[in-house]
């Protein structure tokens, strides 16, 4: 499935859904919990284990610790890890202000 800015994905493995911000540049899937993410409307596989995480966190970001072509906004928290290929996402941090002196 291709990735476009603002597509509805949730997790077949838990509660985690995701809106895309920015579509990645390649072909690589997105998973969570090691299993690929499906479009809200589709219904989950039965049977499926998640891999062990940390989890996601609701309104938070989530990007390519690599570079930041790809990210994505969580709207349902879950369990498990969301990864882009081989690659676990890193939730994004919030750029500090500038100083104002």
């Amino acid at each position: 499935m291709a990735l476009k800015t603002g597509v509805r994905l949730r997790s077949q493995v838990d509660s985690t859904e995701v809106i895309v911000v920015k579509p990645p540049a390649g072909d690589d899937g997105l998973s969570c919990g090691g299993h690929p993410m499906i479009e809200v409307s589709q219904t989950p596989a039965e049977g499926l284990v998640p891999k062990p995480g940390t989890g996601t966190q609701i309104g938070k970001r989530y990007t390519s610790p690599i570079d930041d072509q790809f990210e994505v906004l969580v709207t349902k928290a879950g369990t498990a890890d969301l990864s882009l290929g081989d690659t676990t996402l890193a939730k994004k941090e919030a750029k500090p202000l500038p100083a104002s002196d």
